[in-house]
C-alpha cells in the first residue's frame, strides 16, 4: 500500500499547511521527499526495514531522516489507525478500477468468441444430461450477464469504500482539527466519515468487495467446469491455445486445460479469504484491535488473484477454438427436441401434462425399438394417440425448432443476434 500511504500523506500535509501547523516550506520538503521515496520503492531500490513494522512507519521514518523536523510534523492530527483506514480505502478504490477492466476485458472476449461462433448449436444440459439445444453464443452470453452483475457489485463497493476516515485519529478525533473536507476533495473522496469509532474499526468495505470477489471467482470457477468438459475427448466441442494447457509427465497423448483447472480450484481460496476476513471481525470490541492486522492478507490475496484469473480467461477465450463439426453431431440427436414434441401436442389442443405423458411413452418406445424420435413411424405413434399426425416429423428440423424460440431471452437465432450487437454497443461504450 506504499502508493496509498504516500498520497495520503501529501494529502495530510496540505491539510496541515493549511491549519497553519506547517509552513509551505515544510510541505514542500514533505511533499518531495514522500516522491523520491515513492520512486525509489518503484524501482526496487528503497531498504524496508523489520524493525520498523509496517510500511507507515518505514516511510514516514526514512522521510524525518532525510528531511529532519518537516517529517517528524507530518503525524500531527493523524493515528496509525485512521492512516492504514484511509490507505486500505485508497487501495481499494484503485483496484475496483482494475477489476472493472478486467471483467469488461473478459466480456469482450467472450462476446467476441460467441459472434465467430454464431451459427454453432450445442447441447444444453440440466443434471449434466443433454437437455435441449442451444446456440453456443447464447450459453457464452449467460457468462457475460453473471459479469455484468459482477460489474455492478464491483461499482456498488467502490461507492461505499470511497468515504475519507483520515481525521478520525486514533479513536476520537484530534484537538486540532483539520479541514476534511479539503483532504476529502484532494483525495476525490466522495463524502467524509460522520463518526470517528467506525471510521477506524470499519472494515465493512473490505468485506463486501471481496465478497464480490467471491462470487467473480464462482462464476469463474463455473464456466472453468464447462470449459473443461468442453476440452475432453468425450465432448470435444472446444479447443484451447498450447499457452492455456499442459502436457501430462507421462502420458504424451494429454492436453490438459490447467489454467481453467487452476481458476476452478483458486475459487475456494477466495471464498476461504472473506471467510478468514468475516471471522477475524466476528468478535471484535470498539474500536481498532491488533487483531485487524489479519485484514490485509485475504484481501490482498483475494484482489490478486481474481484479477490474475480474470486476464487469464480473457486470453484464453480469445485463442480459443469452436469444434463446429463434433457440435453438430451432438446436436443432431432428436431427442433434445422431446420437449418441442410436447409443445406440438399442446399446440394441437393436448393439455402439457398429458403430452408430456405421450412423449414419454414415445421415449420409452424407442428404447424399446432402439431408435430415434424421427424413426417411429406414424402408426406407432398414432397408436400411442391420434393427436399425433403426419406433421409431427417438422418438429425434428432443428433450425425451425431454434427460431421457433423467439420469447425474450430464448435463444432464437434473431434473440442471440439481437443480444451480441446489443453487448457489442454496450461493451463499446464502456472503454
Amino acid at each position: 500500500m506504499w502508493r496509498h500511504d504516500i498520497e495520503g500523506s501529501i494529502a495530510h500535509a496540505a491539510a496541515l499547511e493549511a491549519a497553519g501547523l506547517i509552513s509551505k516550506e515544510e510541505r514542500e520538503q514533505i511533499v518531495n521527499g514522500l516522491r523520491e521515496i515513492g520512486a525509489e520503492i518503484e524501482a526496487g531500490r528503497f531498504e524496508f526495514k523489520t524493525k520498523l513494522e509496517d510500511i507507515h512507519m518505514n516511510i514516514e521514518a526514512e522521510l524525518t531522516r532525510r528531511i529532519g523536523d518537516a517529517g517528524a510534523k507530518l503525524h500531527t492530527a493523524r493515528s496509525r489507525n485512521d492512516q492504514v483506514a484511509l490507505d486500505l480505502r485508497l487501495y481499494l478504490r484503485a483496484e475496483c478500477d482494475v477489476l472493472k477492466s478486467r471483467l469488461l476485458e473478459l466480456q469482450a472476449a467472450l462476446v467476441d468468441l460467441a459472434d465467430r461462433n454464431r451459427d454453432v448449436i450445442i447441447p444444453g444440459y440440466t443434471h449434466l444430461q443433454r437437455a435441449q439445444p442451444v446456440y453456443f453464443a447464447h450459453h457464452l452470453l449467460a457468462y457475460v450477464e453473471m459479469l455484468e452483475r459482477d460489474l455492478g457489485r464491483i461499482a456498488d463497493a467502490r461507492k461505499r469504500l470511497n468515504v475519507l476516515p483520515l481525521g478520525s485519529g486514533a479513536i476520537a478525533g484530534s484537538t486540532i482539527p483539520l479541514d476534511r473536507e479539503m483532504i476529502a476533495k484532494l483525495l476525490e473522496f466522495s463524502s467524509i466519515t460522520q463518526n470517528s469509532m467506525d471510521a477506524v474499526s470499519d472494515r465493512d468495505f473490505a468485506v463486501e468487495l471481496v465478497s464480490a470477489l467471491a462470487l467473480i471467482a464462482v462464476h469463474l470457477s463455473r464456466l472453468s467446469e464447462d470449459v473443461i468438459l468442453w476440452c475432453s475427448s468425450e465432448f470435444a466441442f472446444v479447443t484451447l491455445s498450447d499457452a492455456y494447457t499442459t502436457g501430462s509427465s507421462l502420458m504424451p497423448q494429454k492436453k490438459n486445460p490447467d489454467a481453467a483447472e487452476l481458476t476452478r480450484g483458486k475459487a475456494g481460496r477466495v471464498i476461504g479469504d472473506l471467510m478468514s476476513l468475516l471471522t477475524t471481525l466476528k468478535g471484535l470490541p470498539l474500536t481498532y484491535n491488533r487483531d485487524m492486522q489479519e485484514d490485509k492478507e485475504p484481501v490482498f490475496d483475494a484482489v490478486d488473484t481474481v484479477k490474475a484469473a480474470l486476464e487469464v480467461f480473457a486470453g484464453m477465450f480469445r485463442e480459443a477454438g469452436i469444434n463446429a463439426a463434433t457440435c453438430a453431431s451432438a446436436v443432431a440427436d432428436p431427442m433434445l427436441l422431446a420437449t418441442d414434441l410436447a409443445d406440438y401436442l399442446v399446440r394441437r389442443g393436448v393439455p402439457f401434462r398429458k403430452a408430456h405423458e405421450l412423449v414419454g411413452r414415445a421415449v420409452a418406445l424407442c428404447t424399446e425399438r432402439n431408435c430415434s424420435l424421427p424413426e417411429i413411424p406414424l402408426e406407432a405413434y398414432q397408436e400411442i394417440s391420434p393427436e399425433y399426425a403426419a406433421d409431427l416429423y417438422e418438429t425434428f428440423d432443428l433450425r425451425k425448432a431454434m427460431s421457433a424460440r423467439k420469447a425474450i431471452g430464448a435463444p432464437s437465432p434473431e434473440n442471440v443476434t439481437a443480444q451480441l450487437k446489443r453487448w457489442q454497443l454496450h461493451l463499446s461504450g464502456t472503454r
